[in-house]
């Protein structure tokens, strides 16, 4: 090879390269921190033609698309409604999750109850802790708890280090906001930084190919984001987390304003939206915004939500992936959760799965076709093994490659 043709050579390389690293992965999927209390209830997920979904997580995975999905993690859960998952919980359906070939997200709360911009109360046992102490247990506790994970098969992917930490985490005990931080105050950022990064350290030494991700909800305030993620520039993290609920956070519009600017005030870090929802079927009064004449409230204003959502940040490139918040909630004939939180994936008046859980997927560049359904197009049974020609099992979705399948001895066509 002569030096003119080496030099094309290298730069082909180089531009493959280049090219390569620009091509971000996308990911859709949920928070499914609830799948286990569901099951172990015995709940009925029913697909479009009304029949039982045999497993709603690969259901999830092949029929909607999704690749990633997020659980949370309580340091020792109140046991309240939604509040169960303590370590051996999350394991457990960590390695499920990551058996079943998807991306795990691991969401630490730092608490024993709801985190969230209005609450973040110390966990009990550490509230007697000092300063450098409590610094101390937040490295150590991530520590183990990611060991954990990593012995049991559960290697978190993307991993959470606080859940809608806009105003700080760790104030003191409930009820009392030691320690709260504000955007334009300077008061208590240092002690919040030092958490995160005794956090973030722990994360590094288990797992050094995760992901750390900032979680942040004030998606409707340019202000106050870029304060936030400022006064963060130091820190050793990777993506930019938010939460995105058009009832709390206005127009998508206005969010499509927050993503871009921080996309040219933090180049360096892609964004996830890691919570978004809409309503199923009533509308809270509390609500800051009222979007019912743009999406019902209802199944279909959900589908018409999440569709407008998607087509909104498809084509920006530094938007990593969009997660549901909840979409195994089903409070058809059943009392799994209380209270009913309304944005779940499922039609509560007849627990047959909405049409917004297959929106995701185009976000993916996916598509699915929901009419007729799968089964009737190829006269199979959902429940029963299929076969490739080869002799392979595979899981049957809508979107598997058109070909020659085998279910029970009977040769079919897709």
């Amino acid at each position: 090879m002569n030096i003119t043709m080496k030099n094309r050579f290298l730069l082909s390389l180089l531009l493959f390269a280049f090219c390569f690293a620009q091509a971000q992965e996308k990911y859709v999927g949920g928070d499914i921190s609830m799948l286990t209390k569901y099951e172990k209830a015995n709940v009925s997920y029913l697909g479009k033609d009304g029949k039982k979904i045999s497993n709603l997580l690969e259901y999830f995975r092949d029929d909607a698309g999704f690749n990633i999905a997020r659980v949370r993690l309580f340091v020792n859960p109140t046991n309240n409604t939604g509040v169960v998952q303590d370590v051996d919980y999350v394991l457990a359906l960590g390695k499920r999750i990551k058996d079943a070939g998807m991306q795990f997200m691991l969401d630490f709360h730092y608490s024993d109850t709801w985190a969230d911009p209005a609450a973040q109360w110390i966990p009990a046992k550490w509230t007697s802790l000092t300063e450098q102490q409590l610094s101390d247990t937040v490295y150590s506790y991530t520590k183990t708890v990611l060991e954990k994970m990593v012995a049991g098969g559960a290697t978190p992917d993307f991993i959470q280090t606080g859940n809608e930490i806009s105003y700080g985490m760790l104030w003191g005990p409930e009820g009392k906001r030691n320690y709260y931080c504000h955007y334009n105050k300077d008061n208590n950022w240092d002690r919040f930084k030092n958490l995160l990064s005794q956090a973030g350290k722990a994360c590094r030494e288990v797992c050094p190919n995760a992901k750390i991700i900032i979680h942040t909800e004030r998606t409707n305030n340019w202000t106050a984001t870029k304060s936030i993620y400022e006064r963060l520039g130091d820190l050793d993290y990777d993506i930019i987390g938010l939460s995105y609920y058009p009832e709390w956070h206005n127009s998508i519009t206005v969010l499509k304003s927050t993503l871009n600017a921080l996309h040219n005030n933090f180049s360096d870090k892609p964004v996830m939206i890691v919570e978004t929802g809409y309503y199923n079927n009533y509308y809270r009064s509390d609500a800051t915004f009222d979007f019912q004449s743009t999406w019902p409230a209802s199944p279909a204003g959900q589908k018409a939500f999440l569709d407008d959502l998607v087509n909104a940040v498809k084509d920006m490139d530094f938007m990593l992936g969009i997660l549901y918040w909840f979409p195994e909630e089903n409070p058809y004939n059943n009392h799994v959760y209380e209270p009913w939180y309304n944005h779940g994936l499922f039609n509560p008046k007849t627990g047959k799965v909405s049409d917004a859980l297959f929106s995701l997927m185009a976000l993916l560049g996916k598509t699915t076709n929901l009419q007729p359904t799968a089964e009737q197009i190829v006269g199979i049974d959902f429940n029963k093994p299929i076969y490739g020609i080869d002799g392979r099992k595979v899981a049957y979705s809508v979107n598997m490659p058109h070909g020659v399948y085998v279910q029970e001895g009977r040769k079919f066509i897709k």
